[in-house]
């Protein structure tokens, strides 16, 4: 059966764990030459393993040079570019107040300026090409969750800038939409540690209904809005959320 994604270059951040790997490996499957980007790169060796169309470039996408690199590195060596997926990301748990400044500057930098940096890097290469983005929000930009001020910040900011490239960009054959995991169980979420006095009360409001979602669910997601399949879709966000914000 003929893929969406013969002869499709896509590019990955995130790529060396989590939601990022699943999805670089069924973009590969699917058909598509696929380059991922992460400061892990063990976790990318490990993502490469599982095909020969997919490559890695080390990136930091809080900055500035080493994002341009990795675009521009993607383009040279791989032909061109056709769908960009921003699946970079830290979180952190604390209480508001007490939230150092440096925190929460490392959380806006890598996951909201990231996002920025990759697709402005990005865009130049997909104009006029029907080329494709595919930004990583949260249910956090959608509900308040507590102990998150940042990464809810950072992804609501990824919403509503992922919306603006829609509109800016739709008549040059751009199509821009967001996804939004729930409680997914990845490494990252594994990591979670309630901040000292937390009011442990105030947790179901983070969670599915039933069991935490898997990473392959996001990545069928993101997949779809990479499609053809999806051609409407533009400015859409799609909630994997297991009905927490039902």
């Amino acid at each position: 059966m003929t893929s969406h994604f013969d002869h499709k270059i896509v590019l990955v951040t995130g790529g060396g764990s989590g939601i990022g790997q699943a999805t670089a490996t069924l973009f590969a499957e699917r058909g598509a030459t696929v380059r991922i980007g992460d400061v892990d790169e063990a976790g990318m060796a490990v993502t490469c393993a599982a095909s020969p169309a997919i490559t890695a470039r080390r990136v930091d996408v809080a900055e500035e040079s080493s994002v341009a690199a990795f675009v521009e590195g993607a383009v040279a060596d791989l032909g061109g570019l056709d769908v960009v997926v921003n699946l970079a990301g830290v979180l952190g748990f604390a209480n508001t107040h007490e939230m150092p400044l440096e925190a929460w500057r490392r959380i806006i930098d890598v996951n909201l300026t990231g996002t920025f940096l990759v697709c402005r890097a990005a865009l130049p290469h997909l104009l006029d090409g029907g080329g494709v983005i595919v930004n990583t929000a949260s249910t956090s930009a959608h509900i308040g969750q507590p102990w998150a001020a940042a990464y809810g910040a950072s992804k609501g900011g990824i919403l509503a800038m992922t919306r603006t490239l829609a509109v800016e960009y739709g008549r040059r054959g751009v199509r821009a939409n967001t996804v939004s995991p729930g409680g997914i169980d990845t490494p990252m979420t594994g990591a979670f540690a309630f901040p000292e006095g937390a009011d442990r009360s105030l947790l179901p409001r983070t969670m599915p209904l039933g069991d935490m979602g898997t990473v392959s669910d996001v990545a069928e997601t993101i997949v779809f809005l990479a499609s053809d399949g999806a051609g409407y879709l533009n400015g859409s966000d799609i909630r994997v959320d297991g009905a927490t914000t039902a």
